[in-house]
Parts: C-alpha cells; sequence; structure tokens
C-alpha cells in the first residue's frame, strides 16, 4: 500500500478525463471598479455586482440583475481556448431567488436550463462539448424570462468550471480523482463530514454548511484505504424530516459511498486502486455468490433470497443522487446526459435530454420537461411509499415524467393497438391477443426489455418473504402476481418477462448499474451477474 499522508493527496478540478480548457475566474474571486476580471457583460439587460453572502465555493460569487424580458439582451460570456478532439465539462451553478427567470449554458451555442422552480438553492447546469477545431470559443450564460417575470429578477452565479485555480496550482491529479456531492437539509449546521485514511489521517472536512444547498467537494486520492463519514449532531440524519439532503462520492463513474437517511452517524470504508479487494466500488461481484452451488428450482430463489435480503435503505431521495453519477448515457451517445429509458434512441439521436439535477421534475405537461424515478414494479403494487421497496435503486430506472406519467400502474406487455407512442417508440394501449392478458398495458422498446425483466425477477426474489401478500393492494398488482412465494407471477407474466430476459442479454450498462447499486444500497441483482438463474429457477 502507498504512503496515505496528507501530503499525497491534492484538491482538485474533476474533470473526469477530459482536457483543460482555461475559464479565467470562474469561481468569481477577482473583481475591478465592480465587474468580475475576464467577463464580459455583452447585453444590456444584466448588471452584476460581487456577492459575498450567497456563496457557491470561496468567498464571492456574481449577483447578475436580469432588467429585460428581451432574450437577446441577456448574454454573460468569455472566450476560452480550446484544442481539436478534446472533450471538456463545462458546469456552472445558479441560485434562483423568485422563479420568473431561467439561466441556460452557453457553451459554442446555447445547451441545457436551469430549474427556475428551485428557488433558494444551488443547482448545477452541465455540458460536455468536444471540440472540432483548434480556437476559441465563448462560454457563458443566457437569461430568460419565465412565467412570473416582474421585470427584474437577481440571479446568483459561482464555480464556473473548469477554471484556472485561483491559487495558481495545478489542475492535474496523477492519482484518483473523486468527488462528494452533498446536499444539505434544513439544518445544515447539525451536518459534517470526513474523509480519512486508514491511518487516520484527515484528507478533507467540513462542518461550516448552509440549509438546503448543494455542495461538491473534488479530491485526489492516491492508492490505499479510506473511510468516509458523515455526521449529525441532533441524530437524525440529513432527510427526510427536514429537508431532503443527500450525498454521494463517486469516481470513475462508480459510487464509493453515499446515503441520505441514518441517525448520529453513516460510515463507509472503500478501497482505491488494487490493494484492498472486492467492497463493490464498481469491482464486480467478487465472491458474493460463493455460498450459490448446485441449488436450481426454488430452493435456488431462496439461497439467493437469503444473500440479497436486509441491504441498507438509503432513502427516496438519495436516488436522486445515485442518478447523477450512474443514470448517465456514457453507452449510446456517450453525451452524460441522463440515460432515460422511455426517450433514449440506441439508433440515432434522442428526441430531447436531460442534464443531470437541474432536469429534475418539477411540473411537466411534455415530454422533455423534465425526468423523474419510475418504479417499474409500481409502488401501489406494493401499498405506497413503503420501505424498502419505495427506494430500492435495483427497480427504478430514471424516465421521462410525462411518459412515466402515462404509463402509471399499467403492467407492462405488447401492444397491439398503442393510444399512446412516446418520442422513442414505447407504447400504451390494448394487449396483444398472444399475450395470453386482456387489457391495457405499457410496452418498453427492445432495448430495455431484458433490463426490466431482470428487475422483475430481482423483485420476485428480493421480497418472497412479503409478495405474496401484495396480490390483493392493487388490481393491476393481481393481474401480475400469482399470489404465491415461489413463481410469485402470473403465467403469461412468466412467459414474456423470459422472453424479454433471452432476446435482450445483459449489457456492460446493467453490469455498471449493478455495481453502483451494490455499492449504494448493499446488494446485487443475481439475475444481471448470472442470467443462467433464472431459467434455473423458472424454466
Amino acid at each position: 500500500m502507498k504512503n496515505n499522508s496528507l501530503n499525497a493527496l491534492c484538491l482538485l478540478t474533476l474533470l473526469s478525463g477530459s482536457a483543460m480548457a482555461e475559464v479565467t475566474n470562474g469561481s468569481f474571486e477577482n473583481w475591478t471598479s465592480g465587474s468580475p476580471d475576464s467577463w464580459t457583460t455583452i447585453d444590456s439587460g444584466l448588471s452584476i455586482s460581487q456577492e459575498g453572502s450567497i456563496v457557491k465555493s470561496g468567498s464571492s460569487a456574481a449577483a447578475i440583475t436580469v432588467n429585460t424580458g428581451t432574450q437577446s439582451s441577456t448574454d454573460f460570456r468569455q472566450s476560452v481556448a480550446l484544442v481539436s478532439g478534446q472533450t471538456y465539462n463545462f458546469s456552472t451553478w445558479v441560485y434562483h431567488t423568485e422563479g420568473g427567470m431561467k439561466a441556460r449554458l452557453y457553451v459554442n451555442g446555447y445547451q441545457g436550463y436551469s430549474n427556475e422552480n428551485l428557488l433558494n438553492q444551488w443547482q448545477q447546469i452541465s455540458y460536455t462539448y468536444t471540440a472540432t477545431a483548434t480556437g476559441n470559443i465563448d462560454v457563458g450564460l443566457r437569461f430568460y424570462d419565465a412565467t412570473g417575470f416582474d421585470g427584474s429578477e437577481i440571479v446568483y452565479v459561482d464555480d464556473f468550471q473548469p477554471a484556472t485555480a485561483d491559487n495558481g496550482g495545478g489542475n492535474s491529479c496523477a492519482n484518483t480523482e473523486a468527488t462528494l456531492a452533498l446536499t444539505t437539509d434544513g439544518y445544515a449546521s447539525e451536518t459534517s463530514w470526513t474523509l480519512k485514511t486508514s491511518s487516520g489521517t484527515t484528507v478533507a472536512s467540513s462542518s461550516t454548511l448552509a440549509n438546503n444547498t448543494t455542495y461538491n467537494e473534488n479530491f485526489c486520492l492516491t492508492d490505499g484505504d479510506y473511510t468516509f463519514t458523515i455526521s449529525d449532531s441532533y441524530g437524525d440524519g440529513i432527510c427526510c424530516q427536514f429537508g431532503n439532503g443527500s450525498y454521494a462520492l463517486t469516481s470513475g463513474g462508480s459510487t464509493l459511498a453515499s446515503g441520505s437517511t441514518f441517525t448520529s452517524s453513516d460510515s463507509t470504508n472503500f478501497t482505491i486502486g488494487s490493494g484492498g479487494g472486492d467492497n463493490g466500488g464498481g469491482t464486480g461481484a467478487g465472491n458474493y455468490y460463493d455460498s450459490i452451488t448446485t441449488q436450481t428450482g426454488y430452493t435456488l430463489k431462496t439461497a439467493l433470497h437469503n444473500l440479497i435480503n436486509n441491504h441498507t435503505t438509503r432513502g427516496y431521495s438519495a436516488i436522486w443522487t445515485f442518478y447523477s453519477s450512474n443514470a448517465l448515457d456514457t453507452y449510446y451517445e456517450k453525451d452524460g446526459t441522463i440515460l432515460d429509458i422511455y426517450s433514449e434512441n440506441p439508433n440515432g439521436s434522442d428526441p430531447y435530454n436531460f442534464t443531470k439535477v437541474s432536469n429534475q421534475c418539477g411540473s411537466y405537461s411534455g415530454e422533455g420537461d423534465c425526468y423523474n424515478r419510475e418504479h417499474s414494479f409500481p409502488r401501489s403494487w406494493f401499498g405506497g411509499d413503503h420501505e424498502p421497496m419505495n427506494s430500492d435503486i435495483h427497480h427504478i430506472f430514471a424516465t421521462d415524467g410525462k411518459v412515466n406519467s402515462v404509463r402509471s400502474s399499467y403492467p407492462y406487455g405488447e401492444v397491439a393497438s398503442a393510444s399512446y407512442t412516446s418520442s422513442n417508440g414505447s407504447k400504451l394501449g390494448s394487449a396483444s391477443s398472444s399475450l395470453g392478458y386482456s387489457g391495457t398495458v405499457f410496452e418498453p422498446i427492445d432495448e430495455f426489455k431484458g433490463d426490466l425483466a431482470r428487475a422483475y425477477f430481482y423483485m420476485a426474489t428480493r421480497y418472497q418473504d412479503q409478495i405474496s401478500s401484495w396480490q390483493s393492494i392493487s388490481s393491476y398488482g393481481d393481474a401480475v402476481l400469482d399470489g404465491s412465494t415461489t413463481a410469485v407471477f402470473e403465467p403469461w407474466v412468466i412467459s414474456m418477462l423470459l422472453s424479454w430476459h433471452a432476446n435482450d442479454p445483459v449489457s456492460q450498462k446493467e453490469l455498471d448499474r449493478n455495481d453502483a447499486a451494490h455499492t449504494h444500497q448493499g446488494n446485487r441483482n443475481p439475475f444481471v451477474d448470472h442470467p443462467e438463474y433464472v431459467s434455473k429457477i423458472w424454466n
């Protein structure tokens, strides 16, 4: 194991393997004659002042007063130099005060919007850009009036990345990059956290936090063992009685530690590098299935139930944090937007894209407005907001809010005649006569049918000690469940799920999600790791 002293660790701007673009004064620490150095207010509808109280990082932010509803007069930018073929991750944090104004990220063109309905809290807008030529592009923001705009509104802006370090230090990490995303509740003064090495050396810590605020802290870690601990002095955690706090420590697309609901403290041990063996941090199943040997049939199902039972409940709000690191499109367009199974087009451009965090639902009126948390196994089938089912990440997927609403609590199935078709071809309509079920069903596209089938096999196994009692809770649940603890599903459902499982095999996307879920809540979906278990149980 390498030496884990504090001198071997460095704070950095996390660039996810991308090249460096030099956004100057991205933290708005430097001002001359009341204007932020290097930034240009190119339009007359804006006025800028230095803000020292509402700050995301450092000691100051930019308070941007928008005085016009004319969108062509609301740009705030600077020019940065890029290298052809290099990829750059641009992001900034905005803070809305009234809700009548939204910000749009500008990266050589107009990109994603902020959510103007998230008031009095910081939110991030981000966009990944690959340079097609060496030269300069403009980056910055444009402000758009929204419903309720009264002619003048202040929006605070801070931490525009990637930026040149204010202290003149370097921005590279020769070891392993990691990021902590922490959202506080309404009593942030009770919250503190530490990141320590195995020898007890403190890598980083914080105890001065603002209420209902999201923080991003970035680290450069040498190989070795670490412990992340979050504490609440009152003993009621950070969710969900007095807000929807949550945290996630991530690295290289894997979640090292995450959660929201705890009492006085929550500690997670993890290993960076190859020295620590399997800890669930995206490193695979390891010896997870050593107890599974020659079992078959429902005996195998019970053995798997005993293996995956009693996972750690992280809370419903922690799903947002899980999505921000582990529900991103790094498989199709590879653009880092939210991978929404009801809008993703696996064979071409998506009809629309969601930016993580800033496009969370929220209200919606049509497709493309926001993304939310789809219980593939509807919660009305198990009686509502009951844990641990309600926050079990293995069956909850990021989806378009409108399409999620259309799906409602209808069973999955195969559609003969569609009454609604989403932008990517997901359908709601009357069931095909060959299905063996007569009624309304929702059919996802073929690309995700296997994913959902394996999520259902997981639910049948993880909750086999409870699921027989769910049959009578909902009429749609009754159509799917047979009231047993063994087969669990009606014959038509088993036949369909077996077909979906066979025709859409396990993908790398599922394997990565399973690793992240293991870290998130402490158990795995056996049918992703071992697809053969499906036929051994439900053949």
